[in-house]
């Protein structure tokens, strides 16, 4: 089944025909939960409301409680190179209004770089279940929410067989589909023509960040939605796109994501952590990581 959703699009599909009634509800579940939750480009979602609350405690909902907990573990693993705060550099950059219109509409000038204040200006009360922010703080939980739907849709799904959840590139998989581990397309468009590249896997995540799609202008510089949070600037580095397999989506996009602002260092800090990775430098070359299959090397 396809679906579209915040201006991207999806895939769910199921070991069994007899899964796909309950996945589909678990999937508008979990998508509409997010949706009302975390999306910054709602005035009337939780977070806009924590984004405006000026350092005030909020409480909050059990749905924004996780999508929290998801951001704060990305930044943890990351150092901070994936880091909620980043909001304000992101709006710097004109990138306050849905990705549709931020491409099509007027020019945007120019604003200073704005670095993020780091993701120990959040105050999360997981006892209370409320949060607080540092002013003037305020954040953007994109990248990990949508990781996450994908994570909580899998598990949801899981018990009544296989199944895969893709959404704008970041994929849950959990157990085997109908004829045996499913194969995953690896590109750094957002559209797929069929010639892609694909690995097989049975449990986990594969997440892929790159900075050749969701570009904009502003002034006479094109930038991208990877964003460095110790400058405010967007990445420009060694690697185009990353492409990492981790034992969840979370985890896989949180290494995706950071490894354009590793550059050099990206392949040790995937290592490390014992995770996967296919990196593709400015050049077009490609760099293997852990147990990525090398066929495409050949």
């Amino acid at each position: 089944m396809k679906f579209e959703i915040w201006g991207l699009t999806g895939t769910l599909s199921t070991e069994h025909d007899a899964q796909m009634d309950d996945a589909t509800k678990r999937l508008w579940y979990w998508l509409d939960a997010v949706d009302a939750s975390c999306n910054r480009f709602r005035d009337d979602s939780e977070l806009s409301r924590l984004n405006d609350s000026h350092g005030a405690t909020v409480a909050i909902s059990s749905t924004l409680e996780l999508a929290l907990e998801a951001a704060l573990r990305a930044a943890d693993v990351t150092g901070a190179l994936v880091d909620p705060t980043v909001l304000p550099a992101l709006l710097a950059l004109g990138y306050d209004r849905d990705f549709d219109e931020l491409a099509t509409g007027d020019p945007i000038h120019p604003h200073a770089a704005v670095p993020s204040m780091g993701p120990a200006s959040i105050h999360l009360d997981l006892d209370e279940h409320t949060v607080s922010l540092d002013p003037p703080c305020q954040l953007d939980l994109g990248a990990s929410a949508k990781a996450l739907v994908v994570d909580l849709v899998a598990d949801d799904v899981a018990h009544s067989g296989g199944v895969v959840v893709e959404l704008g590139g970041d994929v849950a998989v959990r157990g085997e589909g109908p004829q045996g581990p499913w194969a995953i397309a690896v590109s750094d468009a957002l559209v797929l023509h069929g010639s892609e590249p694909r690995i097989t896997l049975r449990h986990g995540g594969i997440a892929t960040s790159s900075t050749a799609s969701r570009t904009w202008r502003v002034g006479e510089r094109t930038v991208n939605h990877i964003v460095d949070p110790r400058t405010g600037r967007c990445a420009q580095g060694l690697y185009t796109t990353a492409t990492v397999s981790a034992s969840d989506c979370v985890l896989a996009n949180s290494f995706a994501t950071a490894a354009l602002l590793w550059n050099e260092d990206a392949s040790y800090h995937i290592a490390q952590a014992g995770w996967s990775a296919r990196l593709v430098r400015r050049d077009g070359s490609l760099e293997f990581v852990g147990g990525w299959p090398h066929d495409e090397a050949r």
